[in-house]
């Protein structure tokens, strides 16, 4: 799904994680790799703001979890 904006959460009930999406697990990213994500979320959910940052931690609901796309369209304020 390349035509989704880049930091979209959705609950999700699959038991795999879609491509272009990570799960919103508050794992640490290395910002050299995922700069437009970095772009939009900075420091909010941690890391150090030089080298890592990190994603929400959003708790499953039942089977459901959520996922935040990582690759996709940078959203526009237009």
């Amino acid at each position: 799904m390349e035509d989704e904006l880049i930091g979209t959460v959705k609950l999700f009930a699959g038991n795999f994680t879609p491509r272009n999406y990570l799960e919103c697990d508050g794992r640490l990213l290395p910002i050299r790799e995922y700069q437009a994500l970095f772009a939009l979320l900075a420091d909010t959910y941690g890391g150090d703001r030089q080298t890592t940052f990190a994603l929400p931690k959003l708790d499953r609901i039942g089977q459901c979890r959520y996922i935040i796309c990582v690759k996709g369209i940078f959203p526009s304020r237009d």
